[in-house]
């Protein structure tokens, strides 16, 4: 899936509801709180916290993909083409980190 066709989906979905986005700051609370529910995930995969007996595996893929809803959402709310925004991003990465580590040899 294409991340615009994400954006369309999320858009068709939220627009079922009266209340649509969130107001961007309740937008960034959400982000937050899913981002620290992978990040429990993850502690109890690779951290030093282990799950309490009893308590239920976790997905860190769903977690992952709540993370990447919200941000969709937040870039829908914005009319941000996160294509677009992605692409950008990465130049900037090429341009400022192309020499900060050691290039694999191929």
């Amino acid at each position: 899936m294409q991340v615009k066709d994400m954006q369309r989906e999320v858009d068709a979905w939220i627009g079922r509801f009266e209340e649509g986005y969130w107001h961007p700051l309740s937008m960034l609370a959400r982000l937050t709180e899913e981002v620290g529910e992978l990040a429990r995930e993850v502690n109890h995969l690779y951290g030093q916290k282990p799950k309490k007996p009893g308590e239920p595996p976790g997905d860190v893929a769903l977690e992952l993909a709540d993370v990447l809803f919200i941000i969709v959402c937040y870039a829908n709310s914005l009319g941000i083409d996160l294509e677009e925004a992605f692409h950008r991003m990465m130049e900037k990465y090429r341009q400022r980190d192309s020499h900060r580590w050691t290039p694999k040899k191929t």
